[in-house]
């Protein structure tokens, strides 16, 4: 707003209120007097817009963005510790607590999994954590212990927000309201948990079981008459609930919500993600009961999406000097980087399409290769279009 009001502007303009009868020349004592006020009252104004500018969401910087965001309720996400899991032998020795090294990265030993299995933490939190699988090296010297080897990412780290996300949840605020289990709600609650990526919410997603179904025929009550006396323990107590509750007629489709989630490095969810989100959400043992995030009467669902590999298939013409030998990875980088693109619109589309031509332009912009002919995908030459739940993951790129 203020970007031309300069020092020589300011100067000249009060050099002007001052009468001609008097030396107004460089060097004077009025020149003298006015040029340092002049490149004071110019800072002023630097001052002036740089505030105008931190007074706005679109153009604030991080530190007062954030300040913004804190009159709508919205703090910046906080960078996250990857989860992974750890194999130790032999498989009864006791590594809880201890602290181990890939490389530079350093991890811990938080919870024991099964005999020999246990979750490990990164003690670096972001996306940093989630690079090194391999075998590790105790910080300390542990009596008896053989191998440790860290063999999968349970729930990846995050890095903190970027200041252009935190600006478009900002904006995003004004657009979306949620409330008391709305779409939007799902959405914020699920997405901010450490590991989701992306969200899908589907309303009674159970539509496909009628009602009218459920209630027991007199068949049918016959055989719970005759079965229910040979059961006992927790078996005869789910069956009594169930029978009775679909004698009542209390069974139905509604209230009920599917969370499909991927997580935040855009692949599948592990079980691990799958069941904090759903104890988060809505804990099994007390269903729809209100003790989750989810509203009281909303029983939710948790899910990973499903992958579905793409293998590729084409007859490529490179230039001298290239080959598939020097060429592969490449070329296999250059689809994968296709398919990422994919699963980060999933959550915002009905279904994801693999497109032979996109394929076809990404492998062109390889450099070495000449042209692109007889592309298939999965073994049939045409495009791929998946299921409303399913996300593109790399299958190998062959000619």
């Amino acid at each position: 707003m203020y970007e031309n009001t300069t020092y020589e502007t300011i100067r000249d303009r009060m050099l002007a209120r001052v009468p001609d009868r008097f030396d107004k020349r460089e060097g004077s004592v009025i020149w003298d007097t006015h040029s340092p006020a002049a490149i004071e009252l110019q800072i002023l104004y630097l001052e002036l817009d740089n505030i105008l500018k931190e007074a706005y969401g679109d153009s604030a910087s991080r530190e007062y963005l954030i300040l913004r965001c804190r009159e709508r309720g919205i703090a910046p996400r906080q960078a996250t510790h990857a989860v992974l899991k750890g194999v130790f032998v032999p498989a009864d020795i006791e590594v809880s607590g201890q602290r181990f090294n890939i490389g530079d990265r350093n991890y811990v030993v938080t919870e024991r999994i099964a005999d020999g299995e246990y979750r490990v933490r990164c003690e670096s939190p972001g996306r940093v954590g989630n690079q090194y699988l391999g075998n590790m090296i105790p910080v300390e010297y542990i009596q008896g212990l053989q191998t440790a080897e860290l063999t999968e990412l349970l729930i990846p780290g995050e890095d903190e927000e970027e200041t252009e996300e935190l600006r478009s949840r900002y904006f995003d605020s004004f657009d979306d309201h949620a409330f008391g289990g709305n779409r939007t709600d799902y959405l914020e609650k699920t997405n901010a948990i450490p590991g989701v990526g992306r969200t899908k919410v589907t309303r009674v997603w159970n539509t496909d079981i009628s009602p009218a179904e459920m209630i027991p025929k007199e068949s049918v009550e016959r055989w719970y008459d005759s079965t229910k006396e040979t059961l006992s323990g927790e078996v005869r107590d789910w069956l009594n609930s169930v029978f009775r509750a679909a004698k009542e007629k209390k069974l139905t489709t509604g209230g009920t919500v599917l969370l499909t989630i991927i997580n935040s490095e855009f692949g599948a969810a592990s079980e691990t993600l799958v069941q904090k989100v759903q104890t988060a959400m809505d804990p099994e043992v007390n269903a729809g009961e209100g003790y989750g995030l989810a509203p009281m009467g909303h029983v939710v669902k948790v899910e990973s999406a499903k992958e579905r590999k793409v293998t590729v298939k084409a007859s490529l013409i490179f230039e001298p000097g290239y080959g598939w030998n020097n060429l592969q990875g490449l070329l296999e980088e250059a689809v994968s980087d296709y398919l990422l693109e994919l699963r980060k619109e999933w959550a915002d589309a009905s279904y994801l399409v693999v497109r032979i031509s996109q394929i076809d332009t990404r492998l062109l912009n390889v450099q070495g290769v000449l042209d692109v002919q007889n592309t298939s995908i999965n073994g049939v030459m045409s495009n791929l279009s998946l299921e409303k739940y399913e996300i593109p993951v790399p299958g190998g790129v062959s000619g």
